[in-house]
């Protein structure tokens, strides 16, 4: 893994392009307009809607999905693409909406503002991350997403099971439970490959869905999603230890002071560096196939374990 910051001026660019573009059709589809079929859009519950999705974040997920999309034959600026990428997006912010609640990890910063419970209050908190999630799949299955049903279908399919009780949902009542108690490497793993993971390989994968890829391609791609999704979290388990909060524009520290076990604290800090050296190794191999034209997606694994923030 080469010094940090060593990713190209292209793969910064193309993160910030991305962020953009999403920002831009995240806005549009979280306006005032009404699409058919819709009563209304209460201005309380769209604003905090627009509050928890607009204006922060990395964008990772959706940039991987156009990425790997692009990387598989898809037009890489199709509104169709960026489209698919933001109902993921919407699924993320949902999730992080939820996560901040008092009844789960109650949080009152989340990118450096106050929480979307603490800006408006706990109900109007909880009915926009329901919104978002089902806004996400309205967008995914809408034909100006894509105009073959059975990819819309697909990409639908997978974001359900990546966000559900086998995926990010179950993750999280797993973490929840686990408070306090000794886990297993392998149970952290599983555990931490549902609620951070999941939604990370369906980026990956479910771009070369949407590209309309073989199955080979496909099965490369969700591979190399399950192996930077692991980075990720590795690669947070690490900051949450060593960042400070103003860095990461929430609470630091948190694991230890709930008692949540991590590989961070199993394996401590050279070892889960090391580690997190050979997941960025493996990612690079599985994109081998694909030759410069991964560039992009290897920098970006490359970014997830070397961030700061």
């Amino acid at each position: 893994m080469g010094k940090l910051g060593a990713w190209t001026v292209r793969f910064s660019d193309r993160l910030s392009e991305i962020g953009s573009r999403i920002e831009t059709t995240l806005d549009d589809l979280l306006s005032e307009k009404l699409l058919s079929q819709e009563i209304g859009r209460p201005p309380q519950l769209l604003n905090a809607m627009r509050y928890s999705s607009l204006g922060g974040g990395k964008r990772l997920r959706p940039f991987l999905f156009v990425e790997s999309a692009a990387l598989c034959g898809a037009d890489g600026q199709c509104p169709g693409v960026f489209r698919a990428a933001a109902a993921l997006e919407m699924i993320h912010c949902y999730s992080l909406v939820h996560d901040d609640l008092p009844a789960m990890d109650d949080d009152d910063l989340r990118r450096g503002k106050p929480t979307t419970h603490k800006a408006f209050d706990e109900a109007t908190a909880i009915l926009a991350g329901d919104g978002l999630l089902t806004y996400a799949f309205d967008v995914m299955a809408d034909p100006a997403t894509h105009d073959d049903p059975r990819i819309r279908a697909d990409l639908t399919l997978g974001l359900a099971r990546a966000s559900g009780h086998g995926g990010m949902a179950g993750g999280q009542i797993l973490d929840l439970t686990a408070e306090g108690k000794a886990l297993s490497a392998e149970d952290i793993t599983t555990l931490q490959a549902m609620k951070t993971g999941a939604l990370i390989r369906f980026g990956c994968e479910g771009g070369a869905v949407y590209a309309g890829a073989s199955a080979e391609e496909q099965t490369r791609l969700k591979t190399f999603g399950e192996i930077i999704g692991r980075a990720f979290q590795l690669a947070d388990d690490l900051l949450d230890v060593t960042a400070s909060e103003a860095d990461m524009g929430k609470k630091t520290g948190k694991d230890a002071e709930q008692g949540k076990a991590t590989l961070v604290g199993l394996y401590g800090m050279d070892e889960s560096r090391r580690r997190l050296e050979n997941l960025v190794g493996d990612a690079r191999r599985v994109l081998e196939p694909h030759g410069e034209r991964a560039s992009i997606l290897i920098e970006a694994a490359e970014f997830i374990a070397e961030r700061t923030y």
